[in-house]
């Protein structure tokens, strides 16, 4: 086990197809977790399925514009050995909205619809790296923006402000 993991640990999608890259704005929303910290590690309850609980972890921010329409919140895995980060869960928001409780990306709630993101899927996807691949980073990106998206790339040239955190996991 492990063995393809350790074969493609050079393979790296990286930073330059992260939303953040092309969603770019002033660094003044400031996003935290009471789950993890800026930089460290991700618990397992808040792994994939198959390896964890697959509960998203909680989050908290403060710096939304006045006048902002909607928030975009897009979690990627920049270490995925892919040639683009794969999009664990992408979410738009109320922009009154200003913090999310643990497992709440599950599922749609008032105030915040969830995309389908890589996998298929709609709602949170936590972590599941190829076992022996090394540290993956999951960057948790929030976007504050003057106009309603369904997507990511609707969103270019409409950020108002953005915010991120990472989280790391492996296996």
């Amino acid at each position: 086990m492990g063995l393809l993991g350790r074969a493609l640990r050079r393979i790296r999608a990286g930073d330059a197809h992260l939303a953040w890259a092309r969603l770019d704005g002033p660094q003044i929303l400031a996003l935290t977790s009471r789950d993890f910290v800026d930089g460290g590690e991700l618990a397992r309850l808040h792994a994939g399925e198959g390896v964890g609980a697959n509960v998203s972890p909680a989050l908290a921010w403060t710096g939304v514009p006045e006048d902002a329409v909607a928030l975009l919140l897009v979690v990627e895995d920049r270490d995925a050995p892919l040639p683009r980060p794969l999009v664990h869960v992408i979410a738009t928001m109320h922009p009154l909205i200003d913090s999310l409780a643990r497992g709440q990306l599950a599922h749609s709630t008032p105030g915040v619809d969830l995309l389908a993101g890589s996998l298929d899927g709609i709602g949170y996807a936590g972590p599941r790296p190829i076992a022996g691949h090394g540290v993956h980073h999951y960057v948790f990106q929030l976007f504050a923006l003057d106009r309603e998206v369904g997507s990511i790339d609707e969103a270019v040239g409409h950020v108002l402000a953005r915010g991120r955190i990472t989280g790391t996991y492996e296996r």
